[in-house]
């Protein structure tokens, strides 16, 4: 919607207030309900936000070492803008006008800004004659519990929705069918239609495909499913977490990445060839063989969380090498290529704790890496079990490990800017330093008494 359109809606419909969010450098939405006069004032110029947003962690905490912002820098408002493309309105809100925004532009947090990295991945890939289409699916646990009582049982014997392994049953969604189908009715009413919605393994485990699109699209919807997921859920007295791995008994919840690349018109898929014996273009080779060239250098961009970690081990549905295979759900990369129009990469690192930005811009911009540099796929495809598999590169095996890597990576820095990468590792190694400061429930249990 232009700004005539939008106006004219607002008058139409007779609205008083106006939502609008964007997401932080965990993938949180941080945003205000604000006036109409307020919204249309601002259209051109943006609007004053905090830049403290860029300045603490997930719990409000500030950084102590950021450079962008802190108490050195005051903490002063940047300009905040909205882009009227991502226009919607919330079916659970009264249908309230809802926009994404970023900080675009001349804004010094543009330069670390999640949505506007992604942005500038996006161009790179136009300018090279790609259209990109992605999609992000994730898996959540779902609880019969509140805010108030995940606090006073110090988020500790928590009742899930349902009991049991019950992967894809249609018992278990239809004993929860006003839940069930409530999340895919609002959702595609919200502008986020799923390909698929169903249980996984695990009690109240459930998973959501997102219909694939343009890559910023992809990714704006995927940030939004995961907010309008625990606002649909609260409604019906459920806490939803996509915590990748809350639970050493259950699998973890993956955010796996699919993607590929088309001319720019979008009447061929540029991945897909008939004559290769995999039937993988060039393109796709090379796009592949970036993204595994790049993966020990990112991996906080796909693995964000000290508990992101606790996933990638074996036996878990989840990767733990630089791999990849044809329809092999153990490797890193799995290709899937059943026809023309659905042959992609799933890229199975991300778990559903990751920033969607960043995971997005993450695959993209090193895929695009190995199609400049011609890089040749020469790591042989896994076949079997890629666990019991030696010689792959190991991923990194905790947040401390990744985060330095990609700190001190040359490689890193090309790809998303030496600003961006120092101040996102530094907030990736402030959440290790937060980590390491505590007493956990393990050491308690391990030390208290015998030692």
């Amino acid at each position: 919607m232009d700004k005539e359109q939008i106006i004219r809606y607002l008058q139409e419909n007779d609205i008083h207030k106006i939502k609008f969010a964007f997401a932080d450098i965990d993938g949180i939405l941080r945003g205000k309900i604000i006036h109409p006069k307020k919204f249309l004032d601002g259209l051109e110029s943006g609007y004053g936000f905090c830049d403290v947003v860029f300045g603490w962690d997930s719990g409000d905490a500030l950084y102590d070492d950021v450079k962008i912002t802190g108490w050195h820098t005051g903490y002063p408002d940047q300009p905040c803008r909205i882009d009227p493309d991502t226009f919607r309105t919330i079916p659970w809100q009264e249908n309230m006008p809802f926009f994404l925004a970023d900080f675009s532009g001349s804004a010094v947090n543009a330069q670390v800004c999640p949505r506007s990295l992604l942005k500038r991945i996006a161009a790179d890939a136009g300018s090279m004659g790609y259209h990109t289409e992605f999609a992000q699916e994730f898996e959540w646990f779902n609880f019969r519990e509140t805010p108030a009582s995940l606090q006073e049982k110090g988020f500790s014997r928590l009742e899930t929705l349902t009991p049991g392994m019950f992967g894809y049953s249609i018992i278990r969604t239809s004993q929860h069918s006003d839940f069930y189908l409530g999340l895919f009715n609002q959702l595609a009413a919200f502008g986020i239609p799923l390909e698929g919605l169903h249980t996984e393994t695990g009690p109240g485990v459930y998973e959501g495909a997102i219909i694939h699109d343009e890559v910023l699209r992809a990714a704006d919807k995927a940030v939004l499913f995961k907010n309008a997921v625990k606002e649909i859920a609260s409604v019906h007295g459920i806490v939803a977490s996509f915590m990748a791995k809350w639970n050493v008994n259950l699998p973890g919840c993956s955010g796996h990445i699919h993607q590929s690349l088309w001319n720019s018109d979008q009447t061929e898929n540029l991945f897909y060839d008939a004559g290769d014996p995999l039937c993988m273009s060039e393109i796709f080779k090379h796009y592949l063989a970036g993204q595994l060239h790049c993966l020990p250098y990112i991996m906080p961009m796909y693995a964000p969380t000290i508990n992101s970690y606790k996933r990638l081990v074996e036996g878990a549905w989840a990767p733990t090498t630089c791999s990849w295979g044809v329809e092999n759900r153990t490797a890193a990369h799995r290709v899937i290529n059943p026809s023309p129009a659905y042959t992609r990469l799933e890229t199975r690192v991300p778990g559903s704790d990751s920033n969607p930005y960043l995971a997005l811009a993450a695959a993209l911009a090193s895929g695009l890496y190995g199609i400049k540099n011609k890089l040749p796929l020469t790591l042989a495809a896994t076949r079997g079990n890629a666990y019991q598999q030696a010689g792959n590169e190991r991923l990194p095996a905790n947040l401390y490990e990744a985060a330095t890597a990609m700190q001190h990576s040359p490689l890193a820095k090309e790809l998303f800017g030496e600003t961006f990468t120092d101040h996102f590792t530094r907030t990736r190694l402030w959440e290790w330093k937060k980590f390491s400061s505590e007493v956990t429930d393990w050491e308690m249990k391990r030390y208290f008494e015998i030692i």
